[in-house]
C-alpha cells in the first residue's frame, strides 16, 4: 500500500507540475495583456484630453487679430464690414476668466468693454481683474521668450486612421470605459501652428492699434506716426516663400483711418497689411491665473493677445468632462497637476483612492500646455474576459484532476484491498476444503477399523461424514457460484411460485445441522405469499444465512434463527434474524464485500471464506432485490 502512495503521488506531481506551468506562464500573459489594456486606455485617455487642448488652440490661433478690440471686421469675402467682436461676451468656457489684448504701451484692451469710461456693472468685476492682471503681466512680459517656429513632429496615438487588430481591440477596452464622443482637434499637433505671416486690412488693423474707448489701463499714447506700415504689394499668401514686402512711409493713425473710410466709401479693396503671429505661448500671473496669449508684431510692434485661464477651474473641467464619469474611475485615480517654479503646485485628483499603484503613467502635455501634467493610476487593473475564462477553466481542470486522482486512488485500494482479500480467500478455501475432508476421511476410518461397536454409533459416524460431505459440497458449490457469476455465465430460472416451498425444503436441509449446533430455527408460515425468484438460488441464499448465522452464535448464551416473510405490494421482505453478537457498525456496509471477512477475534476462531454474504448479494441483485445487514437490540 505504501508503494501505491508513492506511485500515486509521483503521478499527481508529474502531471501537476507541467500543468501549474503552463497556467502560470497563462496568467502572467493575461497581466501583461491587462496592463498594456489598462496602458492603452490611459493614453486614449491623455489623448482625448489632449484634443481638447488641441481644440481651444485652434480657435484661438484661427481668431482674427482684431477679435480683442470690441469691433472686428468681417473678411473682405464678406464685404468687410464692422460687427460686435465674438468675444464681446463673458466667456462660454468655465476656465476662462476673460480676454485681453495687451499693448506696447502697457495698456489693454478688453473686447467685452466698448467703452472704458462707462463699464457696465455686469463686467466691472472682470475688468478690473483684468487691469491687475494686465498690470501683473506687464512686470513679467520683459522675460519672456521670442517663440521661435516649430514644425511638430509628433502625432497622438488617436490621429492614427488604422489601427491594427491587437490595438482595435485594446481600443475597444478603452471605450468600454472612456466616452470618446467628443469631437477629435485638427491635424496640427495641439492645434499650434509654426510662427506666421498674415495680410489684414486697414481697417483690421486700425482695430487692433488705434487708441480709442476701449483701451483701458495705463493711457501712454502711440508714436505720433502710429508705426503702422503699409504693404504696396498684392495680396500677400502666407504659404508663400516670397521675400518680405517692401514698406511705404510710416502712416499716422488719423491718415491710416481716413485712408480705410475712403477705401469703404469708394467701394475699392482697402490697402492690405502684413502681421507677424507667434505661436500660442502661457505665463503664469499667479498661483491660479495664467495668460495664455499670441504674439502679434505690426511694424516691431509687440501687441498680445489671449485669454486668462483659471488654475484650479481648468482642472476641475478636465477631470470632470474626461474622467469622473467614467467607468474607469471605480478603479483608477487621475491626477492632474499644474507646476510653476514660483508658485507651489495646484493639484486635482480624481477617481478611487489608490494606496499602492500597481500602474501609473505620466503624459505632460505640450506647449501652450505645458505647465500641465497628468498621471494615471490604479491599485486593481481591471480583469480582462480571457482571465475570468481561464479561471473558470482551471478550477474545473484543479476539480476533475483531484476527482481523478480520488478515483484512482480508490480504485487501486480496493484493487489492492481485493487482492488481498483474494489471498486471505485461498487461504481460508484451503483451510475450509482441508477440515471437512479430514474429517470424513477420520470417520471412514474409524469405521473400517471397526471402532463403532453397535449399530447406533455407526450410524453417527455415518451422520457426521454426511454432513461434512454436505458442507463440503455447498463450499465447492459456492465457489463455483462466485465464478460463474463473475464471468456472467449462471443461469437464472425465475418462476412464479409459493414461498413456503423454499421454506419446506431449508427445512428439511438444515434441520439436522441445526439441532447438531445446539440451535433453534423458527419459520414464519408464508403460504400464500407467491412472487417470481429461482428456487434453488433463494434455497441456497436462505442456507448461507443460517450457516452464517450458525458460525457467528455458537458462543451466545441463547442460540436463535428465526426467519420471517412479509409482502408489501410486490414487494416482498424476508428476514433472518439471530441472536449472535452483531456486526460492528463500521462492517455493516462491506459484509457482502467480495472475500470480506471482519477482523476480530470471533472471526478468527470461526475461521470462514467470506464468500457466503458476497454470494447472498449477488444472487438477489440477479434477481432483481437488494439485501441490507442491521444491528437489533433485545431479546432474539
Amino acid at each position: 500500500m505504501k508503494h501505491l502512495k508513492l506511485l500515486i503521488v509521483l503521478f499527481a506531481l508529474a502531471t501537476a507540475l507541467p500543468m501549474g506551468y503552463v497556467v502560470l506562464r497563462t496568467y502572467q500573459g493575461i497581466a501583461q495583456e491587462e496592463t498594456a489594456r489598462m496602458r492603452f486606455f490611459a493614453e486614449t485617455l491623455f489623448d482625448t484630453i489632449e484634443s481638447e487642448l488641441a481644440g481651444r488652440v485652434e480657435i484661438e490661433e484661427n481668431r482674427p487679430v482684431d477679435a480683442y478690440h470690441h469691433t472686428e471686421t468681417l473678411p473682405a469675402d464678406q464685404g468687410g464690414a464692422q460687427r460686435i467682436s465674438s468675444l464681446a461676451a463673458p466667456p462660454e468656457a468655465p476656465y476662462i476668466l476673460g480676454y485681453l489684448q495687451n499693448n506696447p504701451d502697457g495698456t489693454f484692451q478688453a473686447p467685452i468693454v466698448a467703452d472704458a469710461q462707462n463699464i457696465p456693472p455686469g463686467v466691472q468685476k472682470i475688468v478690473q481683474q483684468l487691469d491687475v492682471i494686465n498690470r501683473q503681466f506687464n512686470r513679467k512680459k520683459a522675460a519672456i521668450p521670442i517663440a521661435r517656429p516649430t514644425t511638430p513632429t509628433v502625432t497622438p496615438a488617436w490621429k492614427k486612421a488604422e489601427l491594427p487588430k491587437e490595438a482595435e481591440e485594446k481600443s475597444s477596452f478603452a471605450g468600454k470605459f472612456l466616452d470618446l464622443s467628443r469631437k477629435r482637434a485638427p491635424d496640427d499637433y495641439l492645434g499650434r501652428k509654426p510662427q506666421r505671416t498674415e495680410e489684414i486690412s486697414a481697417q483690421q488693423a486700425l482695430n487692433v492699434a488705434r487708441q480709442d474707448e476701449n483701451k483701458t489701463g495705463q493711457n501712454d499714447s502711440l508714436t505720433a506716426s502710429g508705426n503702422i506700415t503699409q504693404n504696396l504689394e498684392p495680396p500677400f499668401h502666407p504659404n508663400s516663400p516670397a521675400a518680405p514686402a517692401p514698406k511705404r512711409p510710416l502712416l499716422s493713425e488719423s491718415k491710416l483711418l481716413q485712408e480705410a473710410e475712403g477705401s469703404a466709401s469708394a467701394n475699392v479693396p482697402p490697402s492690405r497689411f502684413q502681421v507677424e503671429v507667434a505661436p500660442l505661448q502661457s505665463v503664469f500671473i499667479d498661483a491660479d491665473r495664467i495668460f495664455i496669449f499670441r504674439r502679434i508684431v505690426i511694424d516691431e510692434r509687440i501687441y498680445r493677445q489671449g485669454f486668462i485661464l483659471k488654475v484650479n477651474a481648468f482642472l476641475a473641467y478636465l477631470a470632470d468632462s474626461y474622467f469622473a464619469t467614467q467607468p474607469m474611475s471605480r478603479f483608477a485615480q487621475l491626477r492632474l497637476e499644474v507646476n510653476d517654479m514660483d508658485h507651489p503646485a495646484t493639484i486635482n485628483q480624481t477617481g478611487a483612492n489608490v494606496h499602492q499603484a500597481k500602474f501609473a503613467l505620466d503624459r505632460r502635455f505640450p506647449a501652450p500646455f505645458n505647465f500641465l501634467q497628468a498621471r494615471l493610476t490604479s491599485e486593481k487593473i481591471p480583469p480582462a474576459a480571457s482571465r475570468q475564462t481561464l479561471n473558470i477553466m482551471v478550477a474545473i481542470l484543479v476539480a476533475v484532476f483531484l476527482l481523478g486522482l480520488g478515483a484512482i486512488y480508490r480504485s487501486a485500494h480496493a484493487m489492492v484491498d481485493l487482492s488481498e482479500r483474494r489471498g486471505r480467500f485461498v487461504s481460508s478455501v484451503t483451510h475450509e476444503l482441508k477440515t471437512p475432508l479430514t474429517n470424513i476421511r477420520m470417520y471412514i476410518e474409524m469405521l473400517e477399523q471397526g471402532i463403532a461397536r453397535d449399530t447406533a454409533r455407526e450410524q453417527d459416524y455415518l451422520r457426521v461424514v454426511g454432513s461434512e460431505s454436505a458442507r463440503l459440497s455447498r463450499l465447492i458449490n459456492n465457489v463455483l457460484e462466485l465464478s460463474r457469476l463473475e464471468k456472467k455465465q449462471r443461469h437464472f430460472d425465475m418462476c412464479k411460485g409459493d414461498f413456503q416451498d423454499v421454506l419446506d425444503e431449508v427445512q428439511a436441509v438444515m434441520t439436522e445441522k441445526v439441532r447438531q449446533e445446539d440451535f433453534t430455527l423458527t419459520m414464519a408460515p408464508s403460504k400464500g405469499i407467491e412472487f417470481v425468484y429461482d428456487r434453488e438460488v433463494m434455497v441456497q441464499i436462505l442456507i448461507n444465512l443460517i450457516e452464517n448465522s450458525i458460525k457467528f452464535g455458537r458462543q451466545s448464551a441463547t442460540r436463535h434463527i428465526t426467519i420471517d416473510v412479509t409482502k408489501h405490494d410486490d414487494d416482498v421482505d424476508v428476514t433472518v434474524a439471530d441472536t449472535g453478537p452483531g456486526i460492528p457498525r463500521h462492517a455493516l456496509k462491506k459484509v457482502f464485500d467480495d472475500f470480506y471477512r471482519v477482523e476480530d477475534a470471533l472471526t478468527r476462531t470461526t475461521g470462514g471464506t467470506g464468500i457466503g454474504l458476497s454470494l447472498v448479494k449477488k444472487f438477489m441483485q440477479a434477481m432483481g432485490g437488494s439485501v441490507t445487514a442491521a444491528n437489533i437490540t433485545g431479546p432474539g
